[in-house]
């Protein structure tokens, strides 16, 4: 009979030592590849993630500014004659890049072959093909609608924005770039604003930029919608606008707008006092439809008006048009400046959100049951002057040692009675303040800004100071 031999115990743990010596041994250098591939593989991910912060970093260093945008501004051959001395209050060669379409070259005078002060001329292409059903339009709509696309095709370099606009829309360069520096870019972004009117926005769309107003289009959108757009628009051959079309075609890629309130369209007619003089808390970025309103500063022309408007935007551009109340405790007077352009002074107390109501100083858009509804807050404007806010407008501006100074003067001469108490015994309004600087917090979460009226050596001159508001500070009538 054959036996198994089986060691002994001493001879048992020395095998068995050796083997899970070996099984440890192997354990721990596959652990140590492991721990190897990882170790590296992290160091890898970290430095390229440290590569991507950094170049993240670098190009969120290059704030936006005008040689990132391309404008592409609409107009024809009958109006860019009178239309031109609009776009020349704004456009600032060689900052700004882009072009004004036509859809034929006008005649010009000698000197205004080059006049250098207006963007090129760049004739539209060929539109016949398109088909256009809207019997209440114009078949120009489509030319101008692919203005868009036109403008996208001249290749221009290191493009941020596309920014379209007509030829009587009015921009504010260094608002507009500052607004458009809140935004990435690199993503998909539709720009732009809607009607004041509730009657156009139901008819065209609460979803549509009007174009009048101005909008821009980030450039990945731009290259990408230039791309599908002929074939878009054959769609559309029912749109009344170019605006329409626009809309459609970035709704089929998937885009919404994003709304900016300091575009504007300006479907008013004659006295926009009350929509200027409250304007909501964003820059000024653009106005539309010069020639349907009054001159916005009484007792000039048009172009005049809005070149005055300028010069006060020249010395601080991000506080055009703000509107800032303070409260004269010793007569209860409340006091409404919006910086640029006019200063309100009303003879009693008005609580804050009726001093921001817009007063419906204007006449409708269309004649109809519905044409004087608004999308936003109104109230009534005092037909009678004596029973109605006093109004200084911007006289001049100038800039020292101690800030920005406004000067702010009556430009009617009502006949009302009034007593020392009276506001009506003021000739004019100093304004003191500091250039508005907006950072990225500023633009993203806005505060208005305080103001104080200051005790003045004159009893026909008042003087207000605006400063920005403590942190608990209300604005209310302290007494």
């Amino acid at each position: 009979m054959q036996f198994f031999n089986f060691p002994s115990k001493k001879q048992y743990y020395s095998t068995n030592s050796f083997k899970n010596l070996i099984i440890i041994s192997c354990f721990g250098c596959i652990i140590y590849f492991i721990c190897s591939i990882f170790l590296a593989r992290n160091n890898t991910n970290k430095h390229l993630h440290t590569s991507i912060s950094l170049q993240n970093d670098e190009n969120l260093s290059l704030q936006t500014n005008l040689d990132h945008v391309v404008f592409g501004i609409a107009s024809n051959e009958l109006s860019w004659s009178k239309r031109k001395e609009y776009v020349k209050l704004w456009w600032k060669p060689p900052k700004m890049r882009g072009c004004v379409f036509l859809e034929k070259m006008p005649v010009f005078s000698s000197n205004e072959t080059n006049d250098e002060s207006l963007p090129p001329i760049c004739i539209s292409e060929d539109i016949s093909d398109f088909r256009y059903t809207h019997k209440g339009g114009t078949p120009s709509a489509i030319r101008v609608a692919r203005v868009v696309s036109e403008t996208v095709g001249l290749n221009y370099s290191n493009v941020r924005w596309f920014v379209f606009g007509d030829d009587d829309t009015i921009f504010f360069p260094e608002n507009l770039v500052k607004t458009l520096s809140k935004y990435d870019h690199g993503f998909w972004y539709y720009i732009g604003t809607n009607s004041e009117s509730f009657m156009q926005n139901k008819y065209f769309s609460y979803e549509m930029a009007f174009g009048g107003a101005g909008f821009a289009i980030s450039y990945p959108l731009a290259k990408v919608l230039a791309k599908v757009f002929d074939s878009c628009i054959e769609r559309y051959p029912h749109l009344y606008g170019s605006d329409g079309r626009i809309h459609a075609c970035l709704s089929e890629l998937g885009v919404g707008l994003t709304r900016e309130p300091g575009f504007h369209q300006m479907d008013f007619h004659r006295n926009v006092f009350g929509m200027l003089a409250a304007h909501p808390l964003r820059p000024l970025v653009s106005m539309h439809h010069m020639e349907e309103i009054d001159p916005i500063f009484p007792n000039m022309t048009t172009v005049k008006a809005l070149e005055h408007l300028y010069n006060a935007a020249n010395f601080d551009p991000h506080r055009i048009l703000q509107q800032t109340v303070c409260y004269d405790r010793w007569f209860s007077w409340t006091v409404s400046v919006s910086w640029g352009y006019a200063v309100q002074v009303f003879d009693k107390h008005v609580l804050l959100p009726n001093v921001q109501r817009v007063q419906e100083s204007y006449a409708p858009w269309k004649n109809s049951h519905l044409g004087g509804l608004y999308d936003f807050d109104t109230k009534k404007y005092e037909s009678d002057p004596c029973q109605r806010q006093l109004v200084f407008f911007m006289d001049k501006v100038s800039s020292g040692i101690n800030g920005t100074e406004t000067i702010y003067k009556k430009k009617t001469s009502e006949k009302c009675k009034f007593d020392m108490s009276s506001p009506r015994r003021l000739e004019k309004i100093r304004v003191l303040s500091n250039k508005l600087v907006l950072d990225k917090q500023q633009l993203l979460a806005p505060r208005r800004h305080c103001c104080d009226v200051l005790p003045s050596t004159s009893g026909n001159v008042m003087e207000v100071a605006i400063r920005e508001c403590k942190e608990d500070e209300l604005i209310y009538m302290q007494h």
